[in-house]
């Protein structure tokens, strides 16, 4: 409560026939006062705003007053940001639109004053009582994106991806917005970043990979910063489906000279490469990702367990021609589950990907075989698939034969083929 004193000065103001001046000299008191205590100080602010709203000063008078106010709040520890702050916002709800600055103002003080004390859905609702789009004022769009930004970073901090994905499409949907983003890297970085945390948090891992890896690319970004990035663009990337998309994703991250010192870089170099992965290194790898990324999907598997079940399958699709349901499920780790048999699952498995055209098979399902398909066009059996392999690797050994010979010439010019059967 304020102190007795002060209750007594802001009565007089408002009995004063000067009422402005005698509320100027008190908030100018307010502001150089040493408090005992964060309380005292934020009660005695709150006195202040009451007296003022019940006078019967009018808008204009009002105004300066109240933002001189409001500003004193940046000076202020973080608790009276919230108490203060909070109190005024509430106070302007009903007249926001003769108050419009001060409300934003206000909202932007009391934003800070949760953000220093982390609680950032606050923070961002507080935020989104600014009124943007006003035909009382005229609100740069580098504001807008600025304010927007800020909302989507805040709600990001609580993972809440939905309110974040729901101010990002504000952006999205401003032409002026986007024109602002091209303008400023680093805002343009900060939405980028924004898109692939809530991409990824959505699991849609491999539009999250390529934002990502936009960021790791960014000079605005500091070094370790832009190596972090790329480790999350090469996390996101293998959790992908695995697929011709994700195998080009994969090529990008193994060719870039960075991803050698990542911690990822060992299955990354293995999945690109099409090589089995092995247990403990998919325990290893899993050690380092977020909750989100190790949800489990609606057949009760990991997104993980997934991406690695496929990467291995097509894996296995480079190393035979053939092979059982039951020797698939083996080499994959599967279980007998309530789905089905480890063998029924491995089935599943190529069958789902056969029918997504990322996997180029056929299923016996009554020889329970797969046979992979060798070379595109191909047919999986038959006199016709024997003769064009053997085609193929005739064809391999003469072009290996000309290069060689290529080769030879190249490095002794002088070494005719005269001299060659001669010598």
């Amino acid at each position: 409560m304020a102190s007795s004193k002060l209750q007594s000065a802001l009565q007089q103001a408002a009995n004063s026939n000067d009422k402005s001046s005698a509320y100027t000299q008190i908030l100018s008191d307010l502001t150089q006062s040493k408090f005992s205590s964060s309380n005292e100080q934020a009660d005695s602010l709150i006195a202040y705003v009451d007296s003022l709203s019940s006078s019967s000063l009018g808008i204009i008078s009002t105004k300066p007053l109240l933002t001189s106010l409001i500003q004193s709040l940046n000076s202020t520890p973080s608790d009276v940001k919230v108490k203060v702050g909070a109190h005024i916002a509430d106070n302007l709800q009903n007249q926001a639109a003769s108050f419009e600055e001060q409300n934003a103002i206000v909202r932007e003080i009391l934003a800070s004053g949760y953000e220093e004390e982390e609680d950032w859905s606050k923070a961002a609702q507080a935020l989104q009582g600014i009124q943007l789009d006003s035909t009382q004022r005229q609100v740069p769009d580098l504001v807008k994106v600025q304010t927007w930004v800020r909302i989507v970073r805040c709600y990001l901090e609580d993972d809440d991806t939905v309110s974040a994905e729901t101010a990002l499409n504000k952006i999205k949907n401003s032409t002026g917005a986007l024109q602002v983003l091209q303008d400023s890297p680093e805002l343009q970085l900060h939405y980028q970043l924004s898109q692939a945390r809530i991409l990824d948090s959505r699991r849609d891992f491999l539009n999250a990979a390529a934002e990502y890896l936009n960021v790791s690319f960014s000079r605005a970004v500091a070094e370790d910063d832009r190596l972090q990035a790329l480790s999350a663009a090469i996390k996101t990337a293998i959790l992908a489906p695995a697929g011709p998309q994700r195998n080009r994703m994969l090529g990008k991250l193994y060719k870039d000279e960075r991803s050698t010192e990542t911690q990822e870089y060992g299955i990354l170099e293995k999945m690109f490469l099409d090589r089995l992965l092995s247990s403990e290194e998919v325990d290893t790898f899993a050690a380092s990702l977020a909750p989100h990324q190790l949800a489990l999907t609606a057949d009760g598997s990991t997104v993980l367990s997934k991406a690695v079940t496929e990467h291995n399958l097509l894996a296995a699709s480079k190393l035979y021609d053939n092979i059982s349901t039951a020797a698939l499920a083996e080499i994959l780790g599967l279980k007998e589950s309530k789905d089905g048999t480890a063998a029924e699952r491995a089935e599943d498995y190529a069958a789902r990907m056969i029918e997504q055209g990322r996997l180029r098979a056929e299923i016996d399902q009554i020889d329970l075989v797969i046979r992979f398909e060798a070379v595109p066009g191909l047919p999986f059996t038959g006199d016709a698939k024997d003769l064009r392999l053997w085609d193929l690797a005739v064809q391999g050994l003469v072009e290996d034969v000309e290069r060689y010979a290529a080769g030879i010439s190249e490095t002794f010019p002088n070494l005719t083929a005269e001299g060659m059967v001669n010598g």
